[in-house]
Order: C-alpha cells, then structure tokens, then sequence
C-alpha cells in the first residue's frame, strides 16, 4: 500500500483508554532509536521473556530480551538489515509453540528478509532464513503478519507484489519439523493484473470464526480504494461469505462480498476498515467515506440477518480528509473495532486530527447517542515519561501471561511520504512502561 501502510500502525498507537489505569513500575530505558520518520516496532512475549524488535539509532535491526522477573538484564543483538526512509518498512514478531522467535521486517515490495531463533528463544541464536517457500514468490514481499491459526500453529501472512497489482499469501509453520509451506494452494485474493485487496484481519472473533475486511484498490494511488469487502473463515483455508455461501479462492471482485459499494474517490482508505464485535458476537466493521456534502464520516456496517446494516455514526461538518497521492500518507483519521459499552450500547474508538474520540452507540440500531472526547494511550504515555509533543509519540503494546501489560514508547516524526527528511533528528529514547496487576 504506498500510500497508508501506517494507517495499521497508526491506530494501534491511537488506541483510546477508557478504563483506569492500573499501578505502574517505573518507566524503563531500554535504547536509543532511529526517530527520523515513523515505522512500526514490535513486541512479543512468553512465559519467561519479553521482546522487542526495533531499528537502532544507525537504523539497524535489533532484538532484545529479557526475563519478565528481571527488568535490569536486557540482552541485545543485531541483524543484517538497515531501515531507510519508508514507513512501511514494519517489523513483525512472534513465537512457535516450540519456543522459537520469528522476526520479519525492513521490507515493501522486496525479497524476503525474515530470522529465526532456536527453540530456546535466545535473541542471540537468530539466523537470517533466506527462503520460506518458493523464493520466486518472495522476491516482492511487503506487509509481513504473524498470526495463530485455530490449532494454535503460527500462520505468516504477506502480500506478494506491489500497489494495485499484488496478491494475499498464507504460509504456516511445522513447529517440530522447522518447516515452512503453504497453508492455501492458491493466493487469498487475486487482483487479476488490475487491482490488489487491503486487509485488515484475520481478526479472530468471540464467534468462532476468522474474519477479514478489505478494501480493493487500483493503482498506488490512496484515493483509488473502493468496494468494502468481507469474508470470513474456520481454518483460514476455506473462506465464504456471511450467509454461508462459499469462496473459491483466489477471491475476485466480482465473486467477493460486498458490504459497500464505496466508489473510487469515495473517502475510504485501506487499513481504516477494522473489525469488531457487539455483545451478541456480531460481527461488525468501523470504517469512513464521504456524505452527500462532501464531508468525511464515520460509518458502523454490522451484519443482521441477510444484510448489512450500514449506519453513519459521526455528524461532521466543515470537515474532509482529501487523501490523494502515493508514499506513507501523514494520517488524519483512525479508527477501531467497535466494542460492548454499557448495557445496550457500543463504543466505537476513533482519532481525528490527534484527538482520542469515543462514539456512543445504540446497540440496537447503531444510531450515534454520544461522541466525546478521551484520553488516548499516546497521550497517557506522553506524560508517563514527561513529552509534551504527543503528535510524535509512537506506541506498541502487548500483555504478559500474568497479565501485566507492556507499553513500548518513542518518539518519531510522521511519515514524509518515504522521501527523506532535510534533516536528521537526534535519536529518541525508547522506553518501556510495565502496569502492574490492580
């Protein structure tokens, strides 16, 4: 996606924070990084260790570790790779159920660039892993995904070629063997030559199911999206639409599901598509396009019965996200699955502008009751180590097996379209923000 790769990160760096913080450990500095334009870290945890994967000061590649009993002993090492100036050059982590952990990164529309460890997990044993499967389909990979499939075998996920001509592959991981294959004969989606799909997903729901939503999108143009589109899985090998009917794959356009037939320039953009779920297990999609007057709006899409139900949430005027252009787009909006409020409501996360915004839902008819503004997770991070620039304040995030939860913090400038700065910033310090148990 040349043009909102960061959108996914984005939104996961937005999250808003209703709930009351728990107790905190003191803040903990773990290095410091490379802050000349934002590109997504990563976080892993397992019973023993926590992880993070980020691109130093030089811009290189480092992973480190260390035991959760333990916040003094951090061990570091450094693999054969060095950022350049694309925001779409994320990170991506994961550990096997043998122990082993996955790192994939530094890559948009390029060979494969993945290490593994050995089953102990020891940063220090990662090996750069040149070919997963087919080494002629690895040769333009971007967006790398861990995810676990329902049997709990790590699943990787990538897109193979470039904006507007580039399809959805899955792989999957033989723990005891050390073994990569494909999961799919087939590719996910196939564009066909003229178009490539954006996901977001698989998002695994209360409900059983997997489910994707994607966006279709025609050039590396970000004003090209259109037609949001769903389908959802038990074992991310057979895919079907909601009412059961089934999904050949690779899915095309005129096969897919069809949630709303948003046009091109239309005001949706890849990645602002997102998942959720009301207390029914409904599944339902957060996502924006434009009103009859022009203005940017927030749209709720919840499957009911045979349809969707499609309802406008935000009353917005004045304003319009007019995103147009290719490179890593300086993002406006971002938004998040809807989640069960109170009795007989929703909430639905949303940003705009840098503004943490919470929109207040009836359950029933999805008609907007309240939107309010909230404290973001960036912000509450921001004051934790004592920034008061929040808009550069990046996040990443994951929960221990005791259920502490680990917040990773930096500072970074916004995406310049993957061009280069006029100037380097000085490194940011990369700070690591432990909440206790209530």
């Amino acid at each position: 996606m040349r043009a909102l790769s960061t959108l996914l990160l984005s939104a996961l760096l937005a999250t808003t924070a209703i709930a009351q913080t728990p107790p905190s450990a003191p803040p903990e500095a773990i290095d410091r990084v490379w802050s000349g334009h934002s590109a997504r870290f990563a976080m892993a945890v397992s019973k023993t260790h926590l992880y993070v994967a980020y691109y130093d000061a030089n811009r290189q590649l480092t992973v480190a570790q260390r035991p959760l009993n333990n916040p003094a002993h951090w061990v570091y090492h450094k693999v054969d790779t060095w950022l350049g100036w694309d925001s779409h050059n994320y990170i991506a982590m994961a550990l096997d159920p043998a122990g082993a952990l996955h790192v994939a990164g530094n890559m948009h529309v390029d060979p494969l660039t993945y290490f593994r460890s050995d089953p102990s997990g020891d940063v220090r044993t990662l090996k750069r892993v040149p070919v997963m499967v087919e080494a002629t389909r690895e040769a333009h990979m971007t967006y790398p995904i861990f995810l676990n499939d329902g049997d709990g075998r790590l699943v990787y996920k990538y897109r193979d070629g470039s904006s507007g001509r580039g399809n959805e592959v899955y792989n999957v991981y033989d723990a005891a063997a050390g073994r990569w294959s494909a999961l799919t004969s087939a590719p996910l989606v196939d564009g066909e030559g003229q178009r490539n799909a954006y996901f977001v997903g698989p998002v695994s729901g209360p409900d059983g199911w997997f489910h994707i939503t994607w966006v279709w999108r025609d050039s590396p143009m970000a004003e090209t999206n259109h037609d949001l589109s769903y389908a959802r899985s038990r074992d991310l090998i057979h895919w079907e639409k909601a009412d059961g009917s089934p999904l050949p794959l690779p899915i095309r356009l005129k096969d897919a599901e069809i949630v709303d037939p948003v046009p091109v320039k239309g005001g949706m953009i890849n990645n602002n598509t997102v998942i959720g779920f009301d207390a029914d297990k409904r599944v339902t999609i957060t996502y924006h396009k434009y009103d009859a007057a022009g203005n940017t709006q927030i749209w709720l899409a919840r499957r009911e019965g045979k349809t969707w139900n499609r309802q406008q949430i935000s009353a917005w005027t004045n304003y319009r996200w007019d995103f147009k252009g290719g490179g890593s787009l300086n993002s406006e909006l971002f938004v998040e699955g809807a989640r069960p409020g109170a009795k007989g409501q929703l909430i639905v996360p949303v940003t705009r502008l840098g503004q943490a915004l919470a929109f207040v839902v009836d359950a029933a008819t999805l008609k907007l009751i309240e939107e309010r503004k909230v404290e973001s997770l960036n912000a509450r991070a921001a004051a934790r180590i004592g920034v008061t620039d929040v808009t550069r304040v990046q996040t990443a995030q994951t929960t221990g097996p005791d259920g502490r939860v680990y917040t990773l913090v930096w500072q970074a400038l916004p995406p310049n379209r993957d061009l280069p700065q006029a100037r380097i910033p000085e490194p940011s310090d990369l700070i690591l923000l432990t909440d206790t148990q209530p």
